[in-house]
C-alpha cells in the first residue's frame, strides 16, 4: 500500500554502503530524504546520485540526513560507486541502501507485495515504480512523497525549495503559494481564524480576497 501523506514512516533495519542501520536510530532527531532507485548501472539514476552528492552541504545546513535505495546488493552498489564517481566526479557522500530481496521497496510501498524474485531476477524496468522521493519529518512522518519515471532526473534544488517550504510552515501557520522561494510572502493558513492572525501578525496583512491573507516571511 502506498504510505500517504502524515503517515508514520516504517523503521527497518538494512545493510548500506555505510554499515548496517537502525533507520530510527540513524535518522535521530533530523529531517530525512529517502530516494529510491530502480537498478544499479541505469543512466538517469547515475547522474542523480552525484547530483545529490554536490548538493549534500545544502541538505546538511537544513538538517537533513540523505539516504539512497536501489534494489541490488552492496556489492553491485560498490561496483556502481566507480562508475559514479567517473563519469559524475564525484562520490556519493551518503548511505546507499541494499534492497536485493525487494523487501524496504515492498515496506515502502514503490513495489506491490506479490512482486516476485530478487534483484538478480527483475530489470530496472520490472522495478519502474522504485524511483520515490520521500521526506520524513523528525517525528518520522511523511511530509512530501513524489515519483518519477525512470526517463525524467528529478530536480534536487526543487527538493530543497519544498523542504524550506515544509520547515517553514511546520514552524508557522503559513503556507507557501506557488513558485514561492526563501524571502517571498507567504498566507496565512486558512484553519487560523482573522483573531487568532491578528494576534500572530500584528503588523496585519494584505487579503485580495478574505480567504487570501499575505504577509511576509515569517523569521
Amino acid at each position: 500500500m502506498t504510505l500517504a501523506l502524515g503517515a508514520t514512516a516504517p523503521d527497518f533495519k538494512a545493510e548500506t554502503t555505510q554499515g548496517t542501520i537502525h533507520f530510527y536510530e540513524w535518522m535521530g532527531d533530523n529531517w530525512c530524504v529517502l530516494f529510491s532507485h530502480p537498478k544499479d548501472f541505469t543512466p538517469v539514476c547515475t547522474t542523480e546520485i552525484g547530483s545529490m552528492a554536490r548538493l549534500k552541504p545544502e541538505f546538511d545546513a537544513r538538517n537533513v540526513k540523505v539516504i539512497g535505495l536501489s534494489v541490488d546488493s552492496i556489492a553491485a552498489h560498490t561496483r556502481w560507486i566507480e562508475d559514479i564517481v567517473a563519469t559524475q566526479d564525484i562520490a556519493p557522500n551518503f548511505p546507499l541502501i541494499g534492497d536485493p530481496d525487494l523487501k524496504l521497496a515492498k515496506l515502502y510501498g514503490m513495489l506491490p507485495e506479490d512482486a516476485a524474485g530478487s534483484s538478480d531476477d527483475r530489470s530496472a524496468a520490472d522495478n519502474a515504480t522504485t524511483r520515490s522521493v520521500f521526506v520524513i519529518s523528525p517525528d518520522k512522518k511523511i511530509m512530501l512523497t513524489v515519483t518519477y519515471p525512470m526517463t525524467t532526473g528529478r530536480d534536487f534544488h526543487e527538493l530543497l525549495r519544498a523542504i524550506d517550504s515544509l520547515q517553514l510552515t511546520a514552524q508557522h501557520k503559513v503556507a507557501t503559494p506557488a513558485n514561492w522561494k526563501q524571502g517571498d510572502d507567504v498566507v496565512i493558513v486558512p484553519s487560523m481564524s482573522d483573531a487568532d492572525a491578528r494576534a500572530r501578525f500584528p503588523k496585519g496583512w494584505e487579503a485580495p480576497r478574505p480567504y487570501m491573507r499575505i504577509v511576509p516571511q515569517p523569521r
